[in-house]
């Protein structure tokens, strides 16, 4: 059978590890997708003349179009990554009829409502994998593994950076800027490390779990995301006393009112798995309504695991060139005619415990005003911890773990909260998941 000829955008970290793995599991591959897979055409900036690892048989360019519009390529592998030329690319791909392979979570939750129906026009695959959680094979598990199931919700450590940083703070008492230092020293964090530590990169890859999970659009622009930059070590610390740790997740749920899709730290209790998840690992925990909760763990970044999401990808197109393209896996999970326009519930609405922490004067009645403002909002008091004022300081930091309740109410008990005379400085506030059958 005549080989499956690929179009490889990019040779840097995950396009020469791709082209590696083709090369050297090419037999095993092949044994799987029943025909042999070549890479003849590659694009990227500054070969030199020079033809990387995996790539000395295919043609060189620096010009990714003429990949694209190479009529011998079946399918074009996008590993450049940001939104342009990408789109542009993906798009022009599929108007010259070509399968395509992305690892680009960017271009899929802004474009993809855009490209995957240009797609389906064209009777042509999408495939991307690689854009969440690295080579975790979250996405076939969800739009695949479990399609008998409805998903109720999924809870996900989906950024290794961050994760890493906040591993250090609480293995090592160390602040953020100082750790963020480290992972930038490490190649785990950019020069400018905004996507990562900011939630970014991380809704990006929610807003696709969002969607295969519930059949919705991707809605990126409506993903609420908060950073891990606030994150205090004595909030690291407190979260451990009261049974806690602190990990930034991604969350998304299906409510009766609608659908939530959120970023930001949170505290999780300790006993649970996907706490213990430590240094650049990620994890997903998905609860379905016939399987239960089941995790899913391992590298979510670097050229090997993202190359093996990148490959299983090509090798799953591959076997599909034969396929009827109405009888194909929905690139979203659900038909493309069943996707629907469930909300997406705004922040004030969703419903979450607290961790709060707040510096107040070490007299009476204080904690008094500050249940009283809670009681008054709805609130009820999970735990507090007061801890004595340092020597020769008059306030004391109150640390207090709240029940579950609308942000907006919480919103609002700490805006009065603030107000009071005895409290100052900023009231840290830090959401609180149990992560169970809720």
């Amino acid at each position: 059978m005549k080989p499956v000829h690929i179009g490889l955008l990019g040779l840097g970290t995950v396009g020469g590890g791709t082209a590696r793995v083709l090369k050297d599991n090419a037999v095993e591959i092949a044994r799987r997708a029943g025909r042999e897979i070549q890479v003849i055409h590659a694009a990227a900036r500054g070969l030199g003349g020079q033809a990387p690892e995996g790539v000395e048989q295919a043609r060189l360019t620096e010009d990714a179009f003429e990949v694209v519009r190479d009529p011998e390529v079946d399918i074009v592998v996008e590993l450049i990554g940001g939104d342009s030329p990408a789109r542009e690319l993906v798009l022009e791909a599929i108007a010259n009829g070509k399968h395509v392979v992305t690892a680009n979570k960017a271009l899929i939750a802004k474009h993809g409502n855009e490209i995957f129906a240009a797609a389906q026009e064209k009777g042509v695959v999408v495939a991307f994998e690689a854009a969440v959680a690295g080579g975790i094979p979250i996405i076939k598990a969800i739009r695949e593994g479990l399609s008998a199931n409805r998903i109720q919700w999924i809870a996900g450590i989906i950024n290794g950076t961050g994760n890493f940083i906040l591993t250090e703070m609480r293995d090592k008492g160390r602040d953020f800027d100082d750790v963020l230092k480290e992972a930038q020293q490490l190649g785990y964090a950019e020069a400018d490390p905004t996507f990562d530590v900011e939630g970014i990169d991380a809704a990006h890859k929610l807003c696709i779990l969002a969607s295969i999970a519930f059949g919705v659009p991707l809605q990126f622009e409506k993903v609420y995301t908060e950073g891990i930059s606030r994150i205090a070590p004595e909030d690291v610390t407190f979260a451990a006393e009261l049974g806690y740790r602190i990990k930034h997740l991604g969350i998304t749920r299906a409510t009766g009112q609608g659908i939530e899709m959120r970023v930001h730290p949170t505290l999780i209790p300790e006993k649970r798995l996907i706490a213990n998840v430590d240094g650049v690992m990620n994890a997903v925990l998905i609860m379905a309504d016939k399987l239960g909760p089941s995790l899913y763990y391992g590298a979510g970044a670097g050229a090997d695991p993202t190359a093996s999401a990148v490959v299983a990808d090509i090798i799953d197109v591959t076997r599909t060139l034969t396929a009827d393209p109405y009888n194909r896996v929905p690139h979203l999970a659900f038909q493309p005619d069943r996707i629907n326009d469930t909300p997406i519930l705004a922040m004030d609405e969703v419903e979450t415990a607290y961790y709060l922490r707040l510096s107040a004067e070490d007299k009476p009645g204080v904690m008094a005003d500050i249940t009283r403002i809670m009681g008054e909002s709805g609130i009820s008091i999970e735990a507090i911890l007061q801890k004595e004022p340092a020597r020769g300081e008059t306030t004391a930091n109150i640390i207090l773990l709240t029940q579950r309740i609308r942000e907006a109410q919480m919103n609002q008990a700490l805006a009065e909260i603030g107000q009071l005379d005895a409290v100052s400085g900023e009231i840290a506030r830090i959401r609180v998941e149990s992560l169970g059958k809720d």
